[in-house]
């Protein structure tokens, strides 16, 4: 039986609005799903579709790189980056078996050749049985194309990407019904896979922004929102090293000070404070108090105890190791001020580690996986184009609008109309809609 996931009325179906939480907050958005067997009072349960008939010939999907632990959080912080992510082409294939998932290709750079095309070894293949498994997919086959923009084992969060990506896209391939909470559960079985059951990379690869999860058992995410008018940029530099999760994870100390856990504990709680009031120097000075995870893990990377020195002598606010390694993350308000720093840090790492490294200065990925591209199902003659931003419908009962992401949402008052268009700089293209809105 598929895990039961509900998601609280604050939160939509899929990350791409946001509203407030029910507590009034603006900046505190809540997400709770259980396994099967845990009991959630959030809201009435969701009727889900069972096999659904497929929206769109193929889809492709994106899912952001994601910082997870942002130092004293671990396990339980992380936030998405924009700018690098993976990709994931979802297609409905008569070749492939109804009800079953199968990889076409891999692509992308070092490292993919690496990767299993069997889904049932993949991450991408596992979250997207899961979605296929929680729809009832039983009438159609789905072939999957991965594109790898993100190496492996680099601590961006390279195996939640591609999770994400393929969940989303088999999720809206067939209309998207499930929500962002199940999204999360079906990356967490790929996750718990792979490296190891924890949300803090699939969380805001799927939601965006910034995740805190509350807890694991029932799952419970908390979406916090940095300020749009505040700017913060990360500095990721990535050296030529790889540091499986895994491995990293057996650095971990068996026992901990009471001390130390008070300690990181006043930096988390800081570092949540930080980010919702848009504080970039405290966020950098919490991410840069970690006192059990990275002193273990940071010798395990060639350089990285001169990397973090080099980046707070530049001025970064802050530095650590995103997520398991070897990636050296800091923290600035200023992208001229973060290619500095990141220049400082790739020397720090070659002259102290002998490690070549490269680097990127990103600002936070608001928005998490996201459709990026379609091929619709049927052609539509309802709609007629009537300008490059909005759509008009002969059914005068259909009122559409475009939301601020540029898809087109509609709602009939006797049925929904699923046609829309989708903007794309000047270009327009015919899609189904994903998502509906009540009409005014």
């Amino acid at each position: 039986m598929a895990a039961a996931c509900r998601i609280s009325p604050s939160q939509p179906s899929l990350p791409l609005h946001r509203r407030h939480s029910p507590q009034g907050h603006p900046r505190l958005a809540t997400v709770r799903c259980a396994s099967e067997g845990a009991q959630v009072a959030v809201g009435p349960p969701r009727s889900i579709v069972s096999d659904p008939s497929p929206v769109f010939i193929s889809l492709k999907s994106f899912a952001p790189a994601t910082v997870a632990n942002l130092g004293p959080g671990f396990d339980f912080l992380g936030c998405a980056v924009d700018g690098v992510g993976d990709y994931v082409t979802a297609s409905v294939d008569a070749s492939v078996r109804p009800g079953s998932v199968a990889i076409s290709s891999i692509t992308g750079g070092a490292g993919a050749a690496k990767l299993n095309r069997n889904p049932l070894w993949n991450c991408a293949g596992i979250a997207a049985i899961e979605v296929m498994r929680s729809l009832a997919v039983r009438s159609v086959g789905v072939s999957l194309q991965l594109h790898k923009g993100l190496p492996l084992g680099s601590g961006l969060g390279s195996s939640a990407a591609s999770a994400a990506a393929a969940a989303v896209a088999v999720n809206e391939l067939f209309g998207g019904h499930l929500s962002a909470s199940e999204l999360v559960l079906a990356c967490l079985v790929s996750e718990a896979k792979v490296s190891g059951y924890h949300a803090d990379n699939v969380g805001p690869a799927i939601m965006g922004g910034f995740v805190l999860i509350r807890s694991y058992d029932p799952l419970e995410i908390l979406r916090l929102e940095f300020p749009a008018d505040r700017d913060l940029y990360f500095v990721l530099v990535s050296p030529d090293f790889e540091a499986p999760t895994k491995k990293m994870r057996a650095a971990l100390p068996a026992d901990v000070r009471m001390k130390d856990h008070i300690f990181n504990s006043s930096q988390a709680a800081a570092l949540v404070a930080a980010v919702v009031q848009g504080d970039v120097k405290v966020l950098g000075a919490a991410l840069s108090s970690d006192v059990i995870v990275e002193p273990k893990r940071a010798p395990l990377i060639p350089g990285m105890a001169g990397v973090k020195r080099a980046a707070l002598e530049a001025g970064a606010f802050g530095c650590t190791i995103s997520g398991a390694g070897p990636t050296a993350v800091a923290v600035i308000d200023n992208e001229e001020k973060g290619k500095v720093i990141g220049e400082r840090m790739v020397e720090a790492f070659l002259s102290e580690g002998g490690l070549s490294a490269s680097m990127t200065v990103s600002r936070l990925d608001r928005v998490g996986a996201r459709v990026v591209s379609n091929n619709v199902y049927h052609e539509s003659e309802d709609c007629t184009l009537t300008g490059r931003r909005r759509a008009s419908c002969r059914n005068s009962s259909c009122i559409r609008k475009l939301d601020r992401l540029g898809f087109l949402s509609a709602f009939s008052m006797q049925k929904p109309c699923y046609w829309g268009v989708l903007g794309n700089g000047n270009k327009m293209v015919c899609i189904r809609i994903l998502h509906q809105v009540p009409s005014q």
